[in-house]
């Protein structure tokens, strides 16, 4: 991928936006990591590295400490037994870690990257990301989702500075990782849907070239369903660099806009409720892939079935709202929604752009059942059972996940619509 390229061709960009990246290195490629060191070396990253791993992404890359040690590194480690959930406790552990380290390195992928890039971002070091699986589309983003008292929001975070992913360790993974990237990929649908119809009704900022960049890494993952459980490097070089495109987009538009929607939203429900009662959390992309497959396929019924609408001034019970949350989440909700997003939508707005809304939703949305066919292919979960929900945490999830955030998604408009999710959804356990 030619850095220097993307962001010649995004100068001067019609959306008004300056739009810059920070990642100034990435090599995907067969033998990567032996030359991990010199690379590192080559973007004059500093002698004192703090090693972030748990035990499986350490097996993964078997022999990168001794790359690096051989190339003249001095390590400080944190191995992690298993690092499956990205906490605020686990943040400030790499933070005491890291005060006399001068950079930090990565091993591995989702978590174990989130809380090592927002540490990076706070402390102002260098840090690289050694990607063990092509299991999520956040190795170049800048935010990072981490769960503090039980509620999970986007953090600040330090896009790496340099990126590694050899393909030989890639093209090895676990079937299962290798098609929760594929599940996280595919939520850009419904993503990039809802950016649009936010720009739409209330002029969130919204920009059509970097909505471009996933949309061409989308067609490229989509293309490779069939090919996504396979061991070979071709492939697993091509899904990575797909989800690399998709964290340079959050990126260049300062924003997740380009990469999620309500669907992740309806993922961290489900996550925060299962943290709070001591659950292991399915993979991040797994659930975000199930719940795709459910908002994907309300959202082209509505746009089908519902021609008209007369929608009204946000009736939302919020004594039934918050009595969906935990009390550990709370106080988190009733401050994301004072003021709530609804509070920008002009029902009268709303009535008139609503063939727009429709014609979106079906130009960007693919049908359901080629959905479910790519995921399948791809060995990717699409029922609610392979995620271990029940239909009542389900039901909960699907109709109060918007609250979750300051953000407009078209299932937070349905209550000014009239509409139940439920009465809409073509999958239900």
């Amino acid at each position: 991928m030619d850095l220097s390229a993307i962001l010649k061709k995004l100068e001067n960009c019609p959306c008004g936006k300056k739009h810059t990246f920070d990642l100034k290195r990435l090599e995907i490629g067969s033998g990567i990591k032996a030359k991990a060191g010199g690379i590192l070396r080559e973007e004059g990253f500093p002698d004192r590295m703090l090693f972030v791993a748990d035990k499986n992404t350490l097996k993964a890359a078997d022999g990168l400490e001794t790359v690096l040690r051989d190339a003249g590194f001095i390590l400080r480690e944190q191995i992690f037994e298993n690092m499956n959930c990205a906490t605020s406790e686990a943040v400030d552990l790499i933070t005491e870690l890291a005060r006399d380290e001068a950079c930090i390195l990565s091993c591995g992928t989702g978590s174990l990257n989130d809380i090592c890039r927002v540490v990076a971002f706070q402390m102002d070091k260098p840090f690289c990301i050694f990607a063990t699986a092509p299991s999520m589309d956040g190795f170049a983003s800048d935010t990072a989702p981490i769960i503090k008292n039980s509620f999970k929001s986007s953090w600040q975070a330090r896009q790496p500075d340099v990126i590694l992913a050899d393909t030989a360790i890639l093209a090895a993974a676990p079937g299962e990782l290798k098609a929760a990237g594929f599940g996280d990929m595919v939520a850009k649908y419904v993503g990039l849907a809802d950016w649009r119809i936010a720009h739409l009704l209330i002029d969130e900022y919204y920009c059509p070239n970097v909505a471009q960049i996933t949309e061409s890494a989308l067609e490229k993952i989509t293309a490779l369903s069939n090919r996504v459980q396979c061991k070979d490097e071709e492939t697993a070089g091509a899904v990575m660099e797909a989800l690399v495109m998709t964290g340079l987009a959050m990126k260049l538009a300062g924003c997740s806009r380009p990469a999620s929607g309500a669907e992740h939203i309806v993922s961290h429900y489900l996550e925060c409720w299962k943290v709070i009662r001591g659950i292991w959390p399915e993979y991040h992309g797994k659930k975000v892939g199930v719940a795709t497959v459910l908002i994907n396929g309300a959202y082209r019924k509505i746009a089908t079935e519902v021609t008209e609408v007369n929608p009204v001034k946000d009736p939302t019970d919020w004594d039934l709202v918050y009595s969906k949350y935990d009390p550990e989440l709370l106080a988190d909700v009733k401050r994301l929604n004072s003021p709530t997003i609804a509070d920008k939508v002009d029902p009268e707005k709303l009535k008139r752009v609503w063939p727009q809304i429709r014609e979106i939703i079906l130009t960007t949305l693919p049908e359901n059942e080629k959905l479910i066919r790519m995921m399948k292919e791809a060995g990717a979960a699409t029922t609610p059972e392979e995620v271990h929900v029940t239909p009542e945490l389900l039901r909960d999830a699907l109709r109060y996940h918007p609250y979750m955030r300051y953000r407009l998604f078209l299932t937070r408009l349905l209550p000014m619509l009239g509409l139940d999710i439920m009465d809409w959804v073509e999958m239900w356990p």
